[in-house]
């Protein structure tokens, strides 16, 4: 097989690429944006097809570059189903096998850094790639977006300990220049989790930490909710006979959408839908005046009761997320709906006014962020 180990220096994110050297087929974990350049050369150079972008889970210090991968690659991109991206063509169970080649990838749910966390395990080679749950002697903090220090205990001992022994670990970072470990040395030598540490201690010393906020939280969680596609598609006007309700315009991959501008002149005519999650609605972006809150994931259930008749732009921070909420509504039989082009983000930049904008730091839904990893 082969298995390249690459380094993004400002923020200590490993990615990882493995391949099958007969097919050429190819899997990159926890690509950067800011790095697709360098991965794409060096797929070009080995000659390997890439099949699939996967995530360890929803970042907070980097944006993800496989929206981009996909966009240029074709690749899919594939995150465990407990991390809510909808943006992703893969929602991966618990056990379930991504294969390139002769090889494959198991998804191991292991959370507790987050509720999503996922760890890819290559048996055949003995490879595990933990992400944040396990780092090299220690792991990722608890703190944010659903962390749980109980589960992640019992993710470690009763899903990354019980691999044998010479399984390589490979972390989602290490900031000392560390490259890989096993499952033998992280039970002896790792000083929260490792044997003889106990549930309790472990609670204790996760409550402890005096952490920083992570700089790049409020630009990296919501564009990778969104698998880092945080640039709108390019939209032509429609011309679909049911599309003139409004100025609507199409983007290339259907979504109907409205310009900013109509949406500011006639919102108190129109139902205006939020599809991020709580935090994002409550934090430091804000929202529109007079918006609803209903998350993507639970868009379609909430949208049973409603007038189908009724003009509906749906929001979101970049516009991707909301893109596909109209598209769905649509297929529920909504007949006047949109998404707001951009996003809330080009709202603002525009000088439109939001409300009820916090510090993520300290206002409503803090404790859902997802930190940086220590």
């Amino acid at each position: 097989m082969i298995f390249r180990q690459l380094l993004d220096p400002e923020t200590s994110t490993w990615t990882y690429l493995l391949a099958d050297e007969q097919s050429r087929e190819a899997v990159l974990i926890d690509p950067v944006r800011e790095q697709v350049p360098r991965d794409q050369e060096l797929l070009g150079e080995l000659g390997l097809r890439l099949l699939y972008a996967l995530e360890t889970h929803v970042h907070a210090d980097h944006v993800t570059g496989g929206g981009l991968l996909r966009a240029r690659l074709g690749c899919r991109l594939g995150l465990g189903r407990a991390a809510g991206v909808m943006t992703a063509d893969l929602a991966l169970a618990d056990g379930e096998r991504v294969p390139f080649g002769r090889h494959s990838l198991e998804a191991l749910f292991t959370p507790g850094h987050t509720s999503g966390c996922v760890t890819y395990l290559c048996r055949e080679e003995q490879m595990a790639f933990t992400g944040d749950a396990l780092l090299i002697r220690a792991c990722g903090r608890t703190d944010f977006q659903q962390g749980d220090p109980e589960a992640l205990f019992r993710s470690v001992r009763e899903r990354i300990f019980a691999l044998p022994d010479a399984t390589r670990l490979y972390p989602g970072h290490d900031y000392k220049g560390r490259t890989v470990t096993t499952v033998g040395e992280e039970r002896r030598w790792n000083p929260r989790l490792g044997e003889g540490r106990s549930l309790p201690e472990f609670v204790a010393t996760m409550a402890s930490l005096k952490l920083a906020y992570p700089k790049r939280i409020d630009e990296a969680v919501p564009a990778n909710l969104c698998s880092g596609v945080t640039e709108p598609e390019e939209a032509a006007p429609s011309e679909r006979e049911s599309d003139r309700w409004a100025p609507l315009l199409r983007t290339q991959s259907g979504a109907p959408v409205l310009p900013t501008e109509w949406v500011a002149a006639h919102a108190r005519e129109l139902r205006l839908v939020d599809v991020r999650e709580t935090v994002e609605f409550k934090g430091t972006l804000g929202h529109l005046a007079g918006a609803e809150l209903v998350p993507l994931a639970r868009l379609s259930e909430a949208a049973r009761d409603w007038d189908r008749k009724a003009a509906i732009v749906t929001l979101c921070t970049y516009g991707t997320r909301s893109g596909k909420a109209a598209l769905r509504l649509s297929e529920l039989g909504f007949s006047r709906v949109a998404s707001l082009y951009g996003g809330i983000m080009r709202w603002i930049e525009e000088g439109r006014p939001v409300v009820e904008k916090k510090d993520a730091r300290g206002g409503q839904g803090a404790e859902a962020w997802l930190g940086m990893d220590i």
